[in-house]
């Protein structure tokens, strides 16, 4: 088993995102977490990736709680809210470094170019990118790095739907490879595509 989350509740500012949860995900499944706005589809998101407070119940992942340290990292990937770039490096340098860091690569860095729609961009600075393309980059920087779970908060969003059919294509061979995904979505089509299972956020 890859996360194991059972009776988990968030709690904010004295309301209530959601409490209840459960969540049992094994090895090369494809979880879709969807639901309404407000429903705390990223809030769970960050519970299985250690950094979301005020969390009760049990959130296990890899058989241990999950925690914002190196060890953890080198099994999980977290594609969330767009990062402070790098300052000075490149596109092809930012997918250098993940390789670099993690020591290994899934796919060569002209590939994952390819693969995500980059070819010709290697040169540009991130922030000289369009949003969909930043979107790709941060998409190709977590699939180039060796992990065993992917954590994702809206993939799709910046994409047009003739990429969101590649992301669908990569995320299943990701599993394929006996990668785990878990994704937050609005995108039913991704979900569907991926054959993911589905878990249902409801509003408080």
């Amino acid at each position: 088993m890859v996360v194991d989350a059972r009776d988990v509740g968030v709690e904010l500012g004295g309301g209530r995102v959601f409490a209840g949860v459960g969540l049992r995900v094994d090895r090369g499944d494809i979880v879709a977490v969807v639901g309404e706005n407000g429903a705390g589809k990223s809030t769970l998101l960050r519970c299985l990736a250690g950094l979301q407070p005020g969390v009760s119940g049990q959130v296990v992942v890899f058989a241990r709680p999950p925690a914002d340290e190196p060890g953890f990292w080198r099994d999980v990937a977290l594609v969330g809210d767009e990062p402070a770039w790098y300052p000075g490096l490149t596109v092809r340098e930012h997918l250098e470094l993940m390789p670099a860091v993690h020591g290994a690569a899934r796919m060569g860095v002209d590939a994952a170019l390819e693969t995500f729609g980059l070819a010709g961009q290697g040169d540009r600075a991130p922030l000289a990118l369009s949003t969909g393309q930043r979107q790709r980059l941060l998409l190709a920087m977590a699939l180039i790095r060796p992990s065993r779970l992917l954590l994702l908060d809206e993939p799709e969003r910046g994409l047009d739907p003739a990429f969101r059919e590649r992301l669908a294509a990569s995320l299943c061979e990701y599993a394929e490879e006996g990668g785990t995904v878990v994704m937050a979505t609005h995108d039913l089509q991704l979900a569907e595509s991926t054959r993911a299972r589905r878990l249902t956020l409801q509003t408080s």
